[in-house]
C-alpha cells in the first residue's frame, strides 16, 4: 500500500510553497503522480448575496479571480518544473460558496490531499471549507502541514491518537504508508474509559494489528492533565520529538456534518508539525 495520486489544492501564493514541498517529498518517497488543482475564489460573492448587482462588479471579481488563478498556476509548475515528478496542474474560478464542490470532487479520487493549515494571519477564508470538504465530502485523508519546517517523508516518530473511534481507526489506516516506515509509532490514549471494551488492555488490539503490518508501536497512556486534549496531544508530540501526528477528525453538526470538531481545529490551530487525519 502507497499513496500513489496525491493531491494539493492552492489559492494563494503566499501559503503553496509547504504543501509543494511536502507533496513533492511524499511523491519521491510513494513513487506517487502530483495533481494540483488551482482555484481562483471569489471571496466577495457579490454575485451570490445580491441579484441586483452592478455587472461591471461582478465582471471586476471575476477578474481578480481569475488573475489570481493564474499566478497559482504559474507558482505551482515552476515548482513542479524543478523536480523529477510526474504532475499535472488544473486550473478553475469559483464562488467561496462552491469552493467545496470542487475540491470534494477531485479529493475523492486521491490517496492522500495535502493541505496548508487553515487558520492563522494572513488565511483566505477558503482554507477550512478546502480541508472540511476533502475530508468529509470527498472522503480522503489529509495531511495538513506548517508553514515552516523540513518535510519528512518517512517520519521517524508518530504520535497516533486512539481513542477507539470509527474515526480514529479511518485515520490510522489511511496513514499506513508512513507508519510503516517509521521508527516508532507511540499509540496515544488519553484517558481511556474505565468500562470501556479495552480497559484492561488501552490500545493493545491497535497494537496487534500494526504489527502485523511490520509497525513498531509502543503505548503511551495519558491522563488528561490539561484542559483540552488536543494540548495533551500536542505536547506529547513535542515531547516525543514526533514528526506527525495521526487523529480523527470530528464534525459536531447536526445540520452540517463538514464543520471541524473543537479537538480538531484546536489541533490545527497550535500544531507544529504536519497532522494527518481523517473522518
Amino acid at each position: 500500500m502507497s499513496y500513489k495520486s496525491l493531491l494539493t489544492v492552492l489559492t494563494d501564493t503566499e501559503v503553496a510553497t509547504a504543501p509543494l514541498e511536502h507533496l513533492a517529498a511524499l511523491a519521491s518517497v510513494q513513487d506517487g503522480h502530483v495533481d494540483v488543482l488551482c482555484l481562483g475564489v471569489d471571496r466577495t460573492q457579490t454575485g451570490y448575496y445580491y441579484a441586483g448587482a452592478n455587472a461591471i462588479v461582478v465582471q471586476e471579481t471575476l477578474a481578480r479571480a481569475h488573475a489570481e488563478v493564474k499566478e497559482v498556476a504559474e507558482f505551482a509548475e515552476t515548482f513542479l518544473k524543478r523536480t523529477d515528478l510526474r504532475w499535472s496542474v488544473e486550473s478553475g474560478v469559483a464562488q467561496l460558496s462552491d469552493v467545496g464542490r470542487h475540491v470534494a470532487h477531485h479529493a475523492r479520487f486521491a490517496d492522500l490531499v495535502v493541505l496548508p493549515r487553515p487558520y492563522g494571519e494572513n488565511r483566505g477564508a477558503e482554507l477550512e471549507p478546502l480541508v472540511e470538504s476533502a475530508m468529509f465530502e470527498g472522503r480522503a485523508p489529509v495531511l495538513v502541514v506548517p508553514d515552516t519546517g523540513t518535510p519528512a517523508p518517512r517520519p521517524k516518530t508518530v504520535v497516533v491518537a486512539w481513542n477507539e473511534s470509527r474515526e480514529s481507526l479511518a485515520a490510522i489506516r489511511a496513514a499506513l504508508p508512513l507508519l510503516k516506515g517509521a521508527d516508532i509509532v507511540r499509540i496515544t490514549v488519553i484517558d481511556p474509559p474505565v468500562h470501556g471494551p479495552e480497559r484492561s488492555d488501552p490500545g493493545g488490539l491497535l497494537g496487534q494489528m500494526l504489527a502485523r503490518h511490520g509497525v513498531s508501536c509502543e503505548i503511551d497512556v495519558l491522563s488528561k492533565s490539561m484542559n483540552r486534549v488536543s494540548d495533551v496531544l500536542m505536547r506529547h508530540a513535542v515531547d516525543t520529538e514526533a514528526d506527525l501526528v495521526v487523529m480523527g477528525a470530528y464534525g459536531h453538526s447536526r445540520f452540517r456534518e463538514a464543520i471541524l470538531g473543537g479537538a480538531t481545529r484546536n489541533m490545527l490551530e497550535q500544531a507544529k508539525i504536519p497532522v494527518l487525519m481523517a473522518h
